[in-house]
């Protein structure tokens, strides 16, 4: 999870980019994946797309969609929490 540099939006990082999309994130399974995920946003970091990357803990639902353990996460898959017209809960 990150945001994008440009808009400010959430974005979470998938197989070949950044995705607005937390169902579209690329799910790391053992360390060595996380570490492999932390490159890459690393390099998207130092190439000023994207800003304060870091790493969720996520179960996975019944459709196999990755659903963030912690509120915070959770809230930030949404967007904003005052006007449920705009943002990601507003596209639901």
């Amino acid at each position: 999870m990150a945001n994008d540099l440009l808009d400010g939006d959430v974005v979470f990082l998938g197989p070949s980019k950044w995705e607005l999309s937390h169902r579209k994130a690329q799910i790391a399974h053992s360390v060595a994946e996380a570490e492999a995920l932390q490159a890459r946003a690393a390099i998207s970091f130092k190439a000023n797309i994207i800003v304060d990357p870091y790493l969720v803990q996520v179960t996975m639902g019944a459709e196999g969609e990755p659903i963030p353990v912690h509120y915070r996460e959770r809230m930030r898959t949404l967007g904003p929490t005052t006007r449920l017209d705009l943002g990601k809960q507003a596209e639901a």
